[in-house]
């Protein structure tokens, strides 16, 4: 046997992670129709791991836990890839180590002292009576959708200089887990349920990495400060994981409010400054990591998963999905800071909302449901997403950023620039000339078009992304529309109408009701060095097509 041959007869795991041997991280290119490594690597060890869960012998306390979506908790062995440490007969395990350090942040000074341990003199440490034994699943659905994957887009999104390679990682997807705590002293049950109490608050702000961005967090709302919360429903495109499972990944909207803040900050001052500005709020890995100013938690209502042209050409999964998004606040605030912030994130969702959307193909009007005839004859792929306020009590507590007519497109965008400027004010940054991306939002580099639709069947400017809009011109896979690879200059949003009503048992607080109308926008960023640009504006401009220009020089 060859050496070659006799190489790949050692597991994936015991492979030097160097090219024709295991690339955990890497993911290759359709182009290279081969299987990601990482796959093999996980199929190899599942096999292996002891049918049997791993028993904790001796008196120690149990409790458990479920996480809402999924977690990460990376051993640091396999330098390329990120991945849980494996505990006894080969489970993953979240390590006791990791679990007495968010004990300890829950904890009073005293408590700290008692359980965790105290710190006497330089090199002198009384140990805690506390044992922290970690946390394992309960069963074996740990094994299903184990590879996860990352994806960041800003680079191609936004138009920031930078690298957008995807790349594989591994993570458990809502496990449950049992986490134990044993004493060395004898306990009455009052001290243990205390214990207890301080471990729930603990894992309410969330355990592993990337907590930030919805890794690591229970289905309840965390203890840490709330600054902004809605509820949401929306559908479109799930994301593809390495496997072709679908899934609906609760990390969009912070990769969105990321984006949007990129695109606003971009478009008041530079680049350099903006990237700082939008690292301090949603975290960076500049400087050796930079720890976010906010952390998402997404508390599912809802989430149905399908499939669009099933067994066809264009199969793609799909998500119907609601819930609630809460924005937690990590440190500690003065109240003008705190105030503006949260002006701030909430002017990042309305903007979301007002412009798109979230997730895969936010750029889109779902076309499920405003260009029906799209797909008469089965052989179209899914295009866009379609997303609104779910609860009466969004609507009633957000009614001042709300929009409620075309007229107001102007003062809200102007509200949200403002929001995003008085931040950057407070963290010591003036105004400059902008960034320059492709899509920082400034008057002069971006136009936004609208109109009023009747109801879900009047769209206008969809049908202009396929066709032609004025014969015999077309924008249809131009620069400006943007293809398959290409991220495109124009987003079409069918945004829902609200109203606002009379309340006659208390005026200062009027009803907010929905509408069967829509306000149709169309938000382009023009550059003459595109042939369609000029062309197309002068026809919005020229033509009888019912659109009027809301913002934008």
């Amino acid at each position: 046997m060859s050496i070659e041959n006799a190489a790949r007869l050692v597991p994936m795991m015991f492979r030097a992670q160097i090219v024709d041997r295991c690339q955990l991280q890497r993911i290759p290119n359709p182009r290279e129709n081969r299987e990601s490594d990482i796959l093999p690597w996980a199929r190899e060890w599942t096999q292996e791991v002891y049918p049997e869960l791993p028993i904790t012998h001796g008196e120690v306390r149990e409790e458990k836990y479920q996480i809402n979506w999924r977690m990460i908790s990376n051993s640091g062995v396999d330098d390329t890839i990120i991945r849980p440490v494996i505990g006894a007969r080969g489970w993953p395990y979240y390590p006791g180590s990791g679990m007495k350090g968010v004990f300890r942040r829950a904890c009073t000074k005293d408590q700290s002292d008692r359980y965790c341990g105290e710190k006497k003199s330089k090199n002198d440490y009384e140990p805690g009576i506390l044992r922290f034994h970690g946390g394992y699943p309960i069963d074996d659905s740990w094994q299903d959708r184990l590879v996860d994957i990352a994806h960041p887009q800003q680079s191609k999104q936004v138009g920031v200089e930078g690298r957008g390679s995807a790349f594989a990682m591994i993570s458990l997807y809502q496990p449950t887990l049992r986490f134990g705590i044993s004493s060395t002293i004898d306990l009455d049950q009052a001290e243990w349920d205390e214990i207890w109490k301080i471990w729930d608050k603990a894992i309410k702000k969330g355990i592993g990495g990337r907590i930030s961005s919805g890794y690591g967090q229970t289905n309840t709302r965390s203890e840490t400060p709330l600054i902004y919360r809605c509820q949401l429903k929306g559908q479109g495109q799930a994301a593809r994981l390495l496997d072709g499972t679908g899934e609906f990944r609760p990390n969009i909207f912070r990769a969105a409010l990321r984006g949007h803040a990129l695109r606003i900050f971009g478009g008041l001052t530079d680049a350099i400054s903006a990237q700082r500005l939008v690292g301090e709020l949603f975290g960076s890995i500049e400087r050796g990591g930079l720890e976010g100013l906010l952390s998402l938690n997404f508390i599912e209502r809802e989430v149905i998963l399908g499939t669009f042209a099933e067994g066809r050409r264009y199969e793609q999964p799909t998500y119907a999905a609601t819930g609630e998004v809460n924005w937690h606040v990590t440190k500690e605030l003065e109240q003008e800071h705190r105030l503006a912030l949260k002006k701030l994130v909430t002017g990042l969702t309305h903007f979301s909302m007002i412009f798109g959307g979230f997730g895969k193909s936010w750029r889109r009007a779902d076309h499920r449901l405003f260009f029906e005839d799209y797909y008469s004859d089965n052989n179209k792929p899914l295009i866009g997403c379609h997303w609104q306020w779910a609860d009466d009590l969004t609507l009633q507590e957000d009614r001042l950023w709300h929009l409620y007519k075309l007229e107001q497109i102007q003062p809200r965008i102007d509200k949200f620039r403002q929001a995003a400027l008085t931040w950057m004010e407070l963290q010591g940054s003036q105004p400059k000339t902008s960034s320059g991306w492709r899509e920082s939002w400034h008057p002069d580099r971006v136009q936004v078009w609208g109109r009023t639709a009747e109801d879900k069947d009047h769209s206008i400017a969809i049908d202009w992304l396929h066709g032609s809009y004025c014969n015999p011109s077309t924008i249809k896979g131009s620069q400006l529309t943007g293809k398959m690879g290409t991220v495109g200059r124009i987003w079409h949003r069918m945004y829902p109408v609200i109203a606002l009503g009379k309340n006659e048992a208390n005026p200062q607080q009027p009803i907010v009701r929905r509408r069967n109308q829509f306000i149709e926008l169309f938000t382009i960023f023009p550059d003459i060095g595109i042939p369609q640009s000029q062309p197309f504006l002068k026809f919005l401009k020229e033509e009888q097509n019912d659109f009027t220009k809301v913002w934008g020089h």
